[in-house]
């Protein structure tokens, strides 16, 4: 049951991704794309961040069955937000093929392929979509699912609390740079900086791989963190305002099957 749960949730998350990112698009248009893409993904790491200590005060206090009961409840307010919420095709005046969005009916793994076809020709979607799917398969969450072998590596033996402190510093690292980016107007989506930036979260990985330090690897993990949130804010928004108006579910969609499942490999 335990395995079949955790399935439910995977493919909820997979069926929401891009469904939530074409609302934001709805909700606060290209010009304020990336500052709706960098508070959501920054919202997203606060709760990896705080969620751990709320999770445990829910869990002593409600026990396990009532805990989750009431993580799920948690997300009824938003669900009822979005039954009426005014925002979908219907409601797209600005944009002259907004009436023909998402009408067209799918057809499987045919669509994924069409979708390849349109956009070959683009090379700033092509390009975040490839950067996504390649931090996807060779680093990925991959890092985090070692922590505890990490922090026994680096001296304690104990890792719980070690192996907290580890995630918490990557979970900062993100949560610092959607506050300081947003704050500033910092890094404009261009897709050269996006590349840079990314280059430069595979070398605070790879560097917090070798550390023999434990405070080194907190400050590599903390720079990682804002540099993953920096670029993959920076490659969605790029995907979003690029892909055409009819196809852009789509390519929102192909975008996160790319950024998510290729994490499998």
């Amino acid at each position: 049951m335990p395995a079949a749960l955790l399935v439910m949730h995977g493919v909820a998350g997979v069926l929401w991704r891009p469904a939530g990112q074409l609302r934001l698009h709805d909700i606060v248009g290209p010009a304020q794309l990336q500052s709706a893409v960098r508070l959501n993904a920054t919202s997203r790491w606060l709760g990896l961040l705080m969620g751990p200590a709320v999770g445990g005060g829910i869990l002593l206090a409600l026990g396990p069955a009532y805990g989750i009961l009431l993580n799920a409840l948690i997300y009824l307010p938003l669900i009822l937000w979005l039954w009426k919420a005014p925002y979908g095709p219907r409601f797209r005046k600005s944009e002259p093929d907004a009436g023909t969005a998402g009408k067209s009916a799918l057809r499987g793994v045919a669509d994924i392929i069409s979708t390849l076809r349109s956009i070959a020709g683009n090379r700033t979607i092509v390009s975040m979509t490839l950067l996504a799917g390649g931090a996807a398969v060779f680093i990925g969450g991959a890092y985090q699912a070692q922590m505890p072998e990490f922090a026994h590596d680096l001296g304690h033996v104990d890792a719980d609390m070690s192996y907290s402190m580890l995630l918490a510093a990557d979970a900062a690292g993100a949560l610092i740079a959607g506050l300081v980016l947003e704050s500033r107007g910092l890094l404009p989506p261009h897709p050269r900086t996006a590349f840079v930036l990314a280059m430069l979260w595979c070398c605070a990985i790879g560097g917090f791989a070798a550390a023999a330090s434990y405070p080194l690897a907190l400050a590599l993990l903390f720079v990682a963190g804002f540099l993953e949130l920096s670029f993959n804010a920076m490659a969605q928004t790029l995907v979003q305002v690029h892909a055409p108006v009819p196809l852009r579910g789509r390519v929102i969609g192909l975008f996160n099957m790319f950024s998510l499942g290729m994490r499998a490999f």
